[in-house]
Formats: C-alpha cells, sequence, structure tokens
C-alpha cells in the first residue's frame, strides 16, 4: 500500500483543525479565574482544584477507555464526537451551575469526556500516517496547545463576562467534535476493531520500549500541565493589565504548536527518543530561570516563556509516536490511553504544589521545582535509544542542524 495515501494532508488539517475547537475546554475556566474569585469568592486552593479536576476527570475517563478497550472498539472520530459532545455539555453546566460545588463536578466530567477526544485523535491520525508520522502527530499536539490556549485568547478581547466565555468554548467544542465525525476518514493504515482483553493490559506493560516512552511522559507530564496551569496567574504578575496577562498567556502556550511540529520534523528525520530528548533539556532550563526573572525587563520575561512555552510540549507527540510503533497495532489506542492516565496523575500533584510553593516562596522557586520532570525523562529517552531496540528508522534525508542547550 502507498506509504503517503491520496487525501492524507487534508485530512491532517482537517482533524487538527477539529482537535483546535474540541480541546478548548481544559483551561476555560482557568482563562476566567479572576472573575470566578470575585463571583464564588474562591481561596487559592478552590481555585486549584477547578483545574486539578479536570486532570483527575481525564484519568477516570482513560482508565474507563483503557479498561473496556473502547479506544479500540469505536471508530476514533466517532469516539471523538461523542467526547467533544460530552465535554461542550459538562462546560455549559458551569455556567448553569454557577457555584463551586457543580462547578467541580462539572469540571469532573469535562475532564472525563476529552479523555475520549484526544487519544482517539492521536490514533486516528497515525492511521493515515508512517512516513512522517512524527510531524503529523506534532501537528496534532500542536492542534491540541493552540485549544488549550483559546480560552485565554478569548478572554483578552476585553471585559467579556466568564459566562459568555465559557458558552463559547462550549460552542466551539461541539463544533470540533461535528467536524471530526463528519468531515474526516478512517485512513487506510487504520488497525482492525479490538474485542475487550484484559489480557492485553498485561502484556502492553511487559514492553520495555512502552515502559521507557512512558517513563519519558511522565517526566514531560510533571512540567506540562503545572505550567499551563500557571503561567497566566505568573503573568498576572508581571502585567498590571488582565488583558495583557492573558494574551501573553495565549502566545506562550500556542508557541508550543510550533515547537511540536519542528520536534516532529526532527525525529522524522533522525530519531523520536532524540527529538523528545532536545525538547526537555531546553524546557528544563527555561524551568530554572523563568521565576527568578519575574523583575527582569519585560521583553527577557516574555521571552523566556516564549521560550519555555516552544519546547515544554515539543516533546509530547514523540511519547505517542514511539508507543503507536512498538506496540500491538490491534491494542494502540488502548496503550495510549494507559500512558496518557498514568501521566495525568502525575499532573495533579504539581498543579496543587506551585500555588503552594509561590505563596511560600516565590515562583522562582514554584517553577524550579518542574525541572527534575523533564531532566528524568530525557535519561529514560536516552536509555531508550542505546536499548536493544532501535525505535525508529530514520528517513533518508539530508541532515538538519540542531542546536542543543547548554547540558
Amino acid at each position: 500500500m502507498d506509504e503517503r495515501p491520496p487525501g492524507q494532508r487534508r485530512e491532517l488539517w482537517v482533524l487538527a483543525g477539529a482537535l483546535v475547537l474540541a480541546m478548548s475546554p481544559w483551561f476555560a475556566t482557568a482563562a476566567v479565574l479572576g472573575q470566578l474569585r470575585e463571583a464564588w469568592d474562591l481561596s487559592n486552593a478552590q481555585a486549584s482544584w477547578l483545574t486539578i479536576v479536570v486532570q483527575l476527570g481525564f484519568v477516570v475517563g482513560a482508565v474507563f477507555s483503557s479498561a473496556t478497550n473502547l479506544a479500540d472498539r469505536l471508530p476514533p472520530r466517532r469516539l471523538m464526537f461523542l467526547g467533544a459532545t460530552g465535554a461542550a455539555a459538562a462546560n455549559l453546566l458551569v455556567v448553569l451551575g454557577n457555584s463551586l460545588g457543580v462547578g467541580l463536578i462539572a469540571r469532573l466530567l469535562t475532564g472525563a469526556s476529552l479523555a475520549l477526544v484526544y487519544p482517539p485523535a492521536l490514533k486516528a491520525m497515525s492511521a493515515w500516517y508512517r512516513v512522517g508520522r512524527g510531524m503529523a502527530l506534532g501537528v496534532m499536539i500542536g492542534a491540541l496547545t493552540i485549544g488549550s490556549a483559546l480560552p485565554h485568547l478569548l478572554n483578552s478581547l476585553g471585559q467579556i463576562d466568564w459566562r459568555l466565555v465559557l458558552a463559547a468554548v462550549s460552542v466551539l467544542t461541539f463544533v470540533g467534535g461535528l467536524i471530526a465525525d463528519r468531515l474526516t476518514t478512517d485512513g487506510p493504515f487504520v488497525a482492525p476493531s479490538a474485542t475487550f482483553d484484559p489480557a492485553q493490559l498485561r502484556a502492553i506493560l511487559a514492553n520495555r520500549d512502552f515502559r521507557l516512552a512512558s517513563a519519558g511522559y511522565f517526566g514531560h507530564m510533571w512540567e506540562l500541565y503545572a505550567m499551563w496551569a500557571w503561567i497566566a496567574a505568573f503573568y498576572g504578575d508581571v502585567f498590571a493589565s488582565t488583558r495583557w496577562a492573558s494574551f501573553i498567556a495565549f502566545m506562550v502556550i500556542s508557541a508550543g504548536a510550533a515547537g511540536s511540529v519542528y520536534a516532529g520534523i526532527m525525529s522524522d528525520r533522525r530519531s523520536r527518543t532524540d527529538a523528545a530528548a532536545l525538547a526537555m533539556r531546553w524546557s528544563a532550563s527555561a524551568a530554572v530561570v523563568a521565576g527568578f526573572l519575574l523583575d527582569a525587563p519585560l521583553p527577557i520575561v516574555v521571552g523566556i516563556g516564549l521560550v519555555w512555552g516552544f519546547w515544554v510540549v515539543a516533546d509530547s507527540a514523540q511519547f505517542s509516536a514511539i508507543v503507536t510503533e512498538v506496540v500491538d497495532r490491534r491494542y494502540v489506542g488502548t496503550a495510549l490511553t494507559m500512558q496518557l492516565a498514568a501521566g495525568f496523575v502525575l499532573t495533579v500533584f504539581t498543579i496543587f504544589l506551585v500555588p503552594v510553593v509561590r505563596d511560600a516562596y516565590g515562583w522562582g522557586w514554584a517553577f524550579f521545582m518542574l525541572a527534575p520532570g523533564p531532566m528524568l525523562g530525557a535519561w529514560a529517552m536516552r536509555a531508550l535509544r542505546i536499548g536493544p531496540k532501535t525505535v525508529v528508522e530514520p528517513e533518508p534525508v539530508p541532515e538538519p542542524v540542531f542546536f542543543s542547550p547548554f547540558f
């Protein structure tokens, strides 16, 4: 079968556009947190839980999907539609409930629903790409990144009431699911549908390459979502204007879209592990210094944020690409969901700890705390690269020049 089937590029951009919209509820409440603090009289801990419960909900949804092999039993685009519809409804429930109690339940349901969007989107795109899969999944992670940042952009437009922001996000989410279901098709490299088989969970966990790829992913997740969740609050302490803080937060998070594509192209030309390790070394370097530059000149504060945003998510697609290439292709969806579920458990701790450390010691040490994660992940990528099995054979293309940070 042709390694580059007709319609491949169209499917990539349509599905990426759908994912931008479908993933927009993730940080919807973080984008309007200032208004919610006043409306609901929230403490710092309560504000943190509005994001933490999304992570927990994602874990619940991912574990359910993994335990039932749901990601391998339904077409990915149909699963994306169901998940996006559920996320849109749950996000709207925050507006209708208009209280912390209902808001927490709604955010939990939002996360559970998004677990039916993100992993199936990666599986759907893997079914279209054998050659260039790293680039393709990089585009998908870039789409997720922009979607996660989208509420910050809406909030930067002016003093829009938080209810309207969340309602708009719900509409965008539903439209994204609809696009995935109606305007995309199954790829020619799609794996056959699988029946429920608990033994596959053990087989996946016994795979050394899967375990090392997951170790890298866990280090990446220790840093990523805490940075995304609190970067707007950080810039809120830098800028007097809430609108500017939201806009810069949008730009910093969105920079990861370019980073994801760059690392994806690098992974196809060199190796998945080299691309992931490079990204994690750079993001760890940025985490070490970013918070200590709070009082530096604005161009420096914004610049280091853009560097961090570019690299902090650039490695994400590579862990998924490795999994799609080292496990039984009939259970790729289950393996991806298992990896994602475990990784999102880790995010709960750092999302909670960042404001605690910030209040006690300042932003510098709060962000510094995130650096060990990507440093550990870079070590796992080295172990995987020098292991007995080569994950990816590089394509025969000219070697580009890539740069590396100081360690």
